[in-house]
């Protein structure tokens, strides 16, 4: 039987964020499953197949890492993290398990519920060989890149760039996994290697580098692709 409402697990110790998101999502018109610590999101999520998992890294038990880790070996469920943690180490390691966002407390609830639209869109995805964008055609097939009907020149790496990006819309993505895609996890290849080349992609692609419509820099991470898919 088919569920009317999008189910969403909320993973949190603390009693006050986990009331707080199961109202929020209730009223978005979701049905909320909380959860105190990874072992209880565990269970359910293997109990009641989630849509979505929104959950914390530090918890008892088993924290967020572990949740991630036991998810993305079994299902590829978009997963949005919700930490006090900013730092740099925390949001690469969590996006590098298979997170698909990070969302640092404290947090706008307007924003989160924006976030877990996008990723719940994107989440039944299957992969396309022509990627629409408003303004942007990425034909994979026939590795061709349209803007607004004319064709952009690419350098094979700065497509591979482009690629992972648009394919991954609106979700960040780490210079770790830009290098283990474009450049097959070539040992010499550094973050400055990689930052040269987004910058000529987006010299390519932007009207005005200085405010992009496609390539927004993620600070300490990576990048974040902004425009909608058509």
């Amino acid at each position: 039987m088919s569920r009317s409402a999008p189910r969403v697990l909320v993973v949190d110790d603390d009693p006050s964020i986990r009331q707080l998101l199961a109202r929020e999502l209730a009223l978005a018109g979701y049905d909320a499953l909380p959860a105190a610590d990874g072992e209880e999101a565990r269970s359910l999520f293997v109990e009641q197949s989630p849509d979505l998992v929104i959950t914390d890294l530090a918890m008892p038990r088993m924290d967020g890492f572990g949740l991630l880790a036991a998810i993305r070996a079994v299902d590829q469920t978009p997963v949005i993290v919700l930490s006090v943690r900013a730092e740099e180490d925390d949001k690469v390691r969590a996006l590098e398990l298979g997170a698909d966002d990070y969302v640092t407390k404290p947090f706008s609830a307007r924003e989160l519920l924006a976030r877990v639209r996008t990723q719940l869109r994107r989440g039944g995805a299957s992969p396309r060989e022509v990627l629409r964008f408003p303004g942007l055609e990425i034909d994979l097939g026939r590795r061709l890149v349209l803007q607004d009907g004319r064709e952009v020149r690419l350098t094979p790496t700065e497509l591979a760039i482009l690629e992972l990006l648009a394919s991954r819309a609106g979700r960040p993505v780490t210079l770790r996994q830009i290098i283990a895609f474009a450049w097959k996890g070539a040992p010499a290849t550094t973050t400055d290697t990689v930052r040269v080349h987004v910058g000529a992609l987006r010299r390519k692609l932007e009207p005005d580098p200085a405010n992009p419509r496609y390539i927004a820099t993620e600070p300490w991470v990576g990048y974040r692709f902004l425009a909608e898919p058509e």
